[in-house]
Order: C-alpha cells, then sequence, then structure tokens
C-alpha cells in the first residue's frame, strides 16, 4: 500500500476523523448527575420518612432533612472530589511515563502502536501506516488513546466533578424535604411518597436511556429500590417514636 492510499474506514483514531470522547464524556458527566440526583431523592426521601414516622412536628422533620441533605451534599463532592483527583493522578502519572518513553524511546513506542493496531485486525503493513500517521499528527494522544485510554485534553476535572456531585444531590434531595413539611400532617406521608415515587422514575428513565438498558427495568427497579428504603426507615422511625 503507498502513502496516498486510502486507509480502511473506521481504523482507531485518525487526525481526518472525529472525535467522540467529547460525546463520551458528556454521558458520563450525565449519567454522574443522574445518579446523584438519584442518591439525594432517596436517601433524605428515606431520611424524613423515618423521622416523619416517629414525629409529627414540622420543625423536627424539616431540621433533620436539612442535615441530612447539606450533609449528603458535602459528601457527595468529598467523596468525588477524592476519586477524581485519585484518577487524575494516576493519569498524569501515566502520561508522564507516555513523554519519557516517546522521546526516549521513538522506534520502540512506534512499534508498539503498529502492534495494538496489528492486534486489531490490521495488516503488518496497514498497522504501521495507521501507527506513523498518528504518531506525525500527536504523538502522546495516540500512544495514549491506543494504550490507556486517555485523552491527554480531556482530563476530568476534581472540582468540577464535586461541585456537580453536590448540585445533584441537592437538586434531588430537594424534593422529599419540601414536600415532607409543605404538606400538612394528614397529606405529608403520601404526598412524599407520590413525588418520590414520581421523581425516581424520571431518574429510572433518564439512567435507562443514558445507558441504552431497557427502560421499564430500570424505572421498575429504581421505584422498588427507593420505596423499600423509605417503607424501612418509616417502620423503624414508628417503631421508635412508640417505644419512647
Amino acid at each position: 500500500m503507498t502513502a496516498e492510499a486510502e486507509l480502511p474506514a473506521g481504523i482507531g483514531p485518525h487526525p481526518g476523523e472525529p472525535h467522540h470522547n467529547g460525546v463520551n464524556g458528556l454521558l458520563n458527566w450525565l449519567r454522574a448527575a443522574v445518579l446523584g440526583a438519584n442518591d439525594g431523592i432517596v436517601s433524605v426521601g428515606g431520611l424524613v420518612m423515618g423521622v416523619a414516622g416517629a414525629t409529627t412536628d414540622r420543625q423536627t422533620i424539616f431540621v433533620t432533612g436539612l442535615a441530612g441533605l447539606v450533609s449528603g451534599a458535602l459528601s457527595m463532592a468529598a467523596g468525588e472530589y477524592v476519586s477524581v483527583s485519585t484518577q487524575r493522578d494516576t493519569e498524569q502519572a501515566l502520561l508522564a511515563k507516555e513523554r519519557r518513553e516517546l522521546a526516549e524511546e521513538p522506534e520502540e513506542e512506534l512499534a508498539e502502536l503498529a502492534g495494538i493496531y496489528r492486534d486489531k485486525g490490521l495488516s503488518e503493513e496497514v498497522a504501521l501506516q495507521v501507527a506513523q500517521e498518528l504518531t506525525a499528527h500527536d504523538a502522546l494522544a495516540a500512544h495514549a488513546e491506543a494504550e490507556l485510554g486517555i485523552d491527554p485534553d480531556e482530563l476530568t476535572s476534581p472540582w468540577q466533578a464535586a461541585i456537580a456531585s453536590m448540585l445533584s444531590f441537592t437538586l434531588g434531595a430537594l424534593l422529599p424535604l419540601l414536600t415532607i413539611t409543605l404538606f400538612t400532617q394528614d397529606l405529608r406521608i403520601a404526598a412524599t411518597v407520590i413525588a418520590v415515587v414520581a421523581a425516581l422514575a424520571v431518574t429510572g428513565f433518564a439512567s435507562a436511556r443514558i445507558a441504552e438498558a431497557d427502560v421499564r427495568r430500570a424505572i421498575a427497579r429504581n421505584i422498588g429500590g427507593g420505596l423499600l428504603a423509605m417503607g424501612i426507615t418509616y417502620l423503624i422511625g414508628r417503631l421508635v417514636g412508640a417505644s419512647l
């Protein structure tokens, strides 16, 4: 095959092909936001239901739910920050190692990249041409993506991840908190259950669509888990409240 010959379509990352990492990154953010909101709905929903089972005092329910919202949101933010920071440090260390290898052993790295494409089914000649073109365009990006699955230009920000998790958890948690405190004593339990079920149906639908999974199964699983959590904490609250 000559240098002017056209490469087979769909072969790895290529300077002329569209880059899909941005789309994948957006999907990951959406998935994290949905999961964070879902966690806020179930966590605070279960908490306020448990307290409502033990007492009818509106202020007690609200203060407890608010404390759960704040502590949960901060915990989500801290956990996400630590997790993403660790991941980012690992990725940066791998990229630094790859830079050294490219500077010190360029021929070996080119052969390694060609070998990756050869293992994917390309002929020796085509694999080498792909590796040469990608290396000429952006050697680090080519090796990082093929060997490590990393895009050097799209490393996740720990602060962005922490803020996104905190906000999504807060938005999810606000629904049961406001519902159970704004409705009257006779309606608050039923209204909260209905609101939570509706919200879990939405997050279940969203998570299924993002993951391209079965929508009905995801919604049923989401609602079932939320109802179980709220039911158990409510019964525990009733038992504890009756014994005090």
